[in-house]
């Protein structure tokens, strides 16, 4: 299929031919019939993407704080990778359309293929000729209504919830500050409401629309006009609200809403303008200063977006969805006109030369519609014809089948491998060290999204981009399957690929509960394929490596102490999402218990974990058969400057120190005296043993040979990690009991 995308790098512009997505459970599956090009959000990020970089970096100040964050963590070549990486791929456009349902997936009951839907999201609703769209971000065409109507849901919603914000009543005076597509939204929602609007805008064309669509009177923000018609409209004490709908860096917005608001008025900020509030204006009025955050209740909010979690209508009575809806019945009811303000209606196929013109100020529009004329007939027959629907933790036994280990392969054929998932890690810290490995082919890469798909594959040079995982699982010439999606899903790909006899990589956490990690170890001993690697790392980071040689073998028991710093995720983060995803610890935490299980050369034999309050910072303390103990510190409420991993290990009257993979030291007292050694000099990256282990695990399934790490100290790190949720839940030490 074909979708519009940008690389945010060099500013390209392209119609792409990416994998058509798959339908996953708890949505839809649209073919587009028409598409609504943002002239306000989309414009802005396509002439942010042909800046200079440093034009970007001005103009996201938010990101290059973000990136500050990541050097003091990961380094600077990490971070540098990471970074470029994000820049030099392309990107989707588009929020807002109307198509008809392909495919209906798992638990979807309230529409059926052939239903017309208007669709929205700025990661579902995109300029591309097939959708995936959650339960939450759709919502069914009224009779009547025709597509490329309905194809202005999303910004119709944008404009109603500015104006609930705004809370008006019926005989009130309005001033509406930018007629864009917005702001002429704004108006007739205003005027429908009851209310009195006074627009702003410099361009005459649109003043004179937003009168023909219900304003009261419109002019230029310097035209004594407008503060005319606000006198004359409101007895001379001002506007009850003023609705910011402009762009651009000007603050006169502000200043002029300050001055033709009445006391104690009410100002929302619906698009993104400059906000330098002058102080003495605002204060003197007592101005109630709002802001609008996009479709309505339920936006960023990934249980509502993703998950299908409605809210109670008796708590939340509009939300994003019922916002929708809510707009496509005044459409439908003619309410609200959106057809005057179409200025242009381009075929898909001429996406880039529309988005140009628009840049260059050749084609100047309030809206323009990409129609898809393979599915406009058939949505608006459709639409005409009314057709519209705490205890001990055991740590499971390995049994392994019959079958035989992986053969070894014949001399200089490539170990082709396939990719499930294409996320910031599987591309910024494995597929780098992958593509310039000799005797390695990238075969396959598979998303549930086409584009990241697309991405992977042009910029990693895999042979095939798909969203079909039954086709890769299928395909006998792929040797070994990387697995790095999100943590819920690692189990059953898992289990799934060792069936289709794959070797399997998986990034951690293999599992997230006992019954994942059974499943697992059930497909183990059912296919006798045992040809697993989970990316514990660290344990291959040649600083680290060479830093226990030099400690040498131990004669008595060690205490081991792991800080890990980790610091606060970002708003937003899927991390947080502990009710699907796990808690962080038990993604991340298993890089820490495998790295000490590693050092002490044992696997733990119990777990106590104890928590601050909110569960913020852990303390886990694991015991080992000859009294070692390693304490892992997990905090989050540390200094963002601190290192983010430091260790010590003391045994035998030697300490070794691990400073953040950077710089290792060892103490020691002997009988000739003390000895220091401190790695020569400071490593040019900050390695974490990715390169390593991916070199390991290729080796090993190119000969055939042990894979890198026993799968006995895969599952002992798994129980472990999951031990310590049953430990901060029964406030005691967890026995991991060996199953026989």
């Amino acid at each position: 299929m074909k979708q519009v995308v940008q690389n945010y790098k060099s500013g390209e512009l392209a119609v792409l031919d990416v994998p058509v997505p798959g339908c996953k459970p708890g949505g839809v599956l649209v073919r587009t019939a028409y598409s609504l090009i943002s002239t306000g959000t989309e414009l802005m990020k396509v002439s942010e993407a042909g800046m200079s970089m440093l034009g970007k970096a001005r103009s996201r100040p938010d990101q290059v704080a973000k990136v500050m964050q990541s050097v003091a963590t990961n380094g600077v070549p990490a971070t540098y990778r990471k970074v470029m990486g994000k820049l030099d791929s392309y990107t989707p456009l588009g929020y807002s359309l109307c198509g008809v349902v392909e495919q209906v997936g798992p638990g979807i009951d309230d529409v059926k293929v052939g239903d017309l839907v208007a669709c929205a999201g700025n990661e579902h609703a995109l300029h591309a000729e097939l959708n995936w769209v959650p339960r939450n971000l759709y919502t069914p065409v009224p009779d009547g209504l025709a597509p490329r109507h309905a194809a202005f849901g999303t910004v119709g919603s944008i404009a109603m919830q500015g104006v609930r914000q705004g809370e008006p009543q019926l005989g009130e005076v309005a001033l509406v500050i930018g007629l864009g597509l917005i702001g002429q939204l704004v108006v007739q929602l205003l005027a429908a409401s009851g209310v009195r609007v006074v627009g702003v805008d410099p361009d005459p064309v649109r003043c004179e629309l937003a009168e023909r669509l219900g304003a009261a009177a419109c002019g230029d923000p310097e035209s004594a006009a407008v503060e005319a018609a606000v006198a004359e409209l409101t007895g001379g004490h001002g506007v009850d609200q003023v609705y910011l709908a402009a762009g651009g860096g000007s603050n006169q917005p502000v200043e002029l809403a300050a001055r033709l608001c009445r006391d104690r008025g009410r100002v929302v900020d619906i698009g993104k303008c400059r906000l330098d509030l002058p102080w003495n204006a605002y204060y003197e009025k007592e101005l109630d200063v709002r802001f609008s955050r996009s479709y309505g209740p339920g936006r960023y909010d990934p249980e509502y977006e993703l998950e299908g979690r409605d809210y109670p209508i008796g708590y939340v009575r509009w939300t994003e969805r019922r916002n929708l809806a809510c707009f496509l019945d005044l459409l439908a009811r003619g309410s609200v006109d959106v057809e005057p303000l179409v200025s242009h209606v381009a075929d898909f196929d001429d996406a880039v030369e529309t988005y140009q013109r628009l840049k260059d100020g050749d084609l100047k529009a309030v809206a323009v519609l990409f129609r898809y004329p393979e599915q406009k007939a058939e949505a608006e027959a459709e639409a005409d014809a009314g057709e519209a629907e705490t205890p001990a933790v055991a740590v499971p036994a390995v049994r392994r089948g019959g079958g035989a280990s992986t053969p070894p392969r014949a001399a200089n054929t490539p170990v082709r491998l396939a990719f499930i998932g294409a996320g910031n890690y599987a591309t910024s810290m494995l597929l780098p060290h992958l593509a310039q490995r000799d005797g390695v082919e990238l075969s396959t890469v598979v998303t549930t999204t086409a584009l990241s798909a697309a991405n992977a594959q042009r910029k990693f040079g895999f042979a095939e981009a798909t969203t079909d995982l039954d086709a890769v699982l299928g395909d006998k010439s792929i040797d070994a399957v990387f697995v790095v999606t999100r943590h819920s899903s690692h189990a059953e790909l898992t289990r799934r690929a060792l069936l289709a006899g794959k070797t399997v990589f998986v990034e951690k956490p293999l599992a997230l509960t006992e019954d994942e990690l059974a499943g697992v170890l059930a497909a183990v001993e059912e296919s006798g394929n045992d040809r697993l690697q989970v990316g514990f790392n660290r344990r291959f980071a040649p600083l680290l490596q060479e830093a226990r040689k030099r400690f040498g073998a131990r004669t008595g028991p060690a205490s081991l102490r792991y800080l890990v710093n980790a610091g606060r995720l970002g708003h937003g983060s899927w991390y947080l999402q502990q009710g699907t995803e796990g808690s962080r610890f038990a993604g991340e935490g298993g890089h820490f218990i495998d790295t000490a299980s590693w050092l002490l050369e044992a696997d733990p034999v119990s777990v106590y974990a104890v928590a601050t309050s909110g569960n913020e910072d852990l303390q886990v303390v694991l015991r080992y058969p000859d009294g070692s103990t390693a304490t892992i510190s997990y905090v989050t409420t540390g200094a963002a400057g601190f290192p983010k991993e430091t260790l010590d290990l003391v045994a035998d009257g030697k300490v070794l120190r691990l400073d953040d993979f950077v710089r290792a030291s060892l103490y020691s007292d002997s009988r000739a005296g003390r000895k220091r050694w401190v790695s020569s000099r400071l490593p040019k990256a900050r390695d974490k043993g990715q390169s390593a282990e991916l070199a390991a695990f290729i080796k090993a399934v190119r000969t055939g040979g042990p894979m890198p790490v026993p799968l006995e100290s895969l599952v002992a790190t798994t129980s472990a990690t999951l031990a310590v949720q049953a430990g901060l839940a029964g406030g005691a030490p967890v026995t991991l009991a060996r199953a026989r």
